[in-house]
């Protein structure tokens, strides 16, 4: 059912909401075990309820009704039908496979150079930059401040030359006092509403949002984004806050040029993607993966990341967060990922919250893409500026880089760095074959073990690939973790031990180790 910030798997007795929220994705593909696929393939605000006795899906507005069903033999057969249906990845580039570095936020081109100097420096390869928002000037003008971005063609150039991507995150929010807010008003290129106030957001502006159900608008979108950030040299984009985030969520007083929130809504994250997915293909562009906050069934054909969005910095988050990119595999979204650490930190200097970090770390390593990415309290870092707009008034949070922990956290995070290189091959055919089948590179045990009924119930593990275990280590202090090893002989990924399947084993799990195994292919 896409992602649900909630520790299941199993969603009978679930009763969930059809809308998308800040770190809630609606997806609504159930995979059953008794060996059918389920689309409810309608992006009208609603419910879906698992009761023990009935499934039941309900839409509170729509024209028609739709959904769709498949049987296969396996879980495996389900997802490549459904994928099949709605589409897949493109192949996802190489050189992206690699570490992204990414905080809130860095504020001027020098800070983002400063860093990317070090890393080049310290010889840590970074593949990607990310410039997070408030970079701009108002919401909607989508272009950088020239107070603090004076020479973004020269910034890209050298950060280029370090072997970086760089991106950069656009939210579809337009304040009235931004230079394109009446243009777009007069075009209709903007959400409307059915009564009351004409704005629908309200972080850091009075804003409204881009109707990217208009075609016209979505193409207005893009331009503009191309002419000052593309064309300049920024080779990807982060769309943010695209469910799209609400000052209130009035469903039924938002109106889209397709029809209303209710009947329509869901769709709204799928059309920012387009919107950037068909410029970039246009632009000619080889670095299509666009990093988004929400997503809906099929969203994997236009090279879209998902990530779990603005979560807690706490172990029983990050344990949760391992059902999520389950469930947003077995959903047909095989690209997906999490802010390292969590997005809110309250100290980061904190040992449990550095404990929490490399934890999450060595985990993201054998995840799709390796990000770190988050706000690292306490906010007291002063504005650059006392005015109240523009790229140097917001807050920051503290450094996120790999040096900002201290020397020994430092290490571990290389040591587990040098792990993800070494895997870049391994992971370049998941991506193929999540490309050509819709397998994802997160798979639920029972994906590939359909006939171990334990493997059904398994919810903090999962298999990368056909190949590797991966047992995360989800709770604090925690020194030892119980692995189930399905049926054969595994290697320990580390050290090499031989283990005999079909049974629970105890893996010590010091600061720097995750327990990882691979299935034993025997030599005759």
């Amino acid at each position: 059912m896409g992602q649900y910030q909630q520790p299941y798997m199993d969603l009978k007795g679930c009763i969930l909401d059809l809308g998308q929220r800040n770190s809630q994705i609606s997806v609504p593909f159930v995979l059953s075990s008794s060996g059918y696929g389920l689309l409810w393939n309608n992006p009208s605000i609603g419910r879906a309820s698992f009761a023990r006795n009935l499934t039941e899906f309900t839409s509170d507005c729509t024209k028609q009704l739709d959904y769709w069903i498949c049987a296969a033999q396996t879980p495996k057969d389900i997802i490549r039908t459904y994928t099949g249906l709605t589409g897949r990845a493109p192949m996802m580039p190489e050189h992206l496979l690699g570490l992204w570095q990414c905080k809130l936020r860095y504020r001027t081109q020098e800070e983002v150079l400063e860093v990317a100097r070090r890393y080049h420096e310290l010889n840590i390869p970074v593949d990607v930059i990310v410039i997070d928002f408030f970079h701009w000037t108002r919401q909607g003008d989508w272009s950088f401040d020239p107070e603090y971005w004076p020479d973004v063609k020269g910034m890209c150039d050298e950060l280029h030359s370090y072997g970086m991507k760089v991106m950069v995150s656009v939210w579809p929010t337009v304040d009235k006092k931004s230079s394109r807010f009446w243009e777009m008003k007069e075009l209709g290129y903007l959400m409307q509403t059915e009564q009351g106030s004409f704005q629908t957001y309200d972080f850091q502006g009075d804003c409204a949002e881009v109707d990217v159900f208009n075609p016209e608008a979505r193409k207005y979108f893009w331009n503009a984004c191309r002419e000052n950030y593309y064309d300049k040299g920024i080779d990807m984009f982060w769309l943010d806050n695209i469910e799209p985030d609400l000052a209130v969520y009035d469903y039924q007083n938002f109106r889209y040029y397709g029809g209303t929130h209710l009947e329509i809504g869901n769709l709204y994250p799928q059309l920012v993607a387009k919107a950037f997915h068909d410029g970039l293909k246009e632009a000619g562009s080889e670095d299509l993966c666009l990093l988004c906050r929400c997503g809906w069934a099929g969203n994997a054909r236009y090279g879209t990341l998902i990530w779990s969005g603005d979560i807690q910095s706490n172990f029983r988050t990050l344990e949760t967060q391992v059902m999520q990119g389950l469930n947003m595999g077995i959903a047909g979204i095989p690209w997906w990922t999490t802010d390292i650490g969590g997005f809110m930190t309250d100290d980061y200097h904190d040992p449990a919250f550095i404990e929490l970090l490399l934890r999450w770390f060595a985990w993201a390593v054998f995840t799709p893409v390796l990000r770190m990415h988050g706000t690292r309290g306490p906010l007291d870092i002063e504005p650059l500026s006392d005015k109240d707009y523009g790229g140097g008034y917001l807050y920051t949070g503290h450094d996120n880089e790999l040096w900002s922990y201290g020397p020994e956290a430092m290490e571990i995070m290389k040591k587990f760095l040098k792990i993800r290189l070494e895997l870049k091959p391994y992971l370049t055919e998941l991506y193929r074959e999540a490309s050509e089948t819709g397998l994802p590179l997160m798979r639920a045990m029972m994906l590939e073990f359909p006939e171990d009924e334990q493997c059904w119930h398994l919810t903090d593990q999962y298999m990368l690939g056909s190949r590797l275990l991966v047992a995360p280590v989800v709770h604090q202090n925690q020194t030892e973790r119980s692995v189930y090893l399905p049926e054969g002989t595994w290697r320990d990924y580390f050290d090499g031990t031989l283990y005999q399947g079909s049974r629970t084993i105890i893996v010590k799990t010091p600061i720097d180790r995750i327990p990882v195994f691979e299935k034993h292919q025997s030599a005759c």
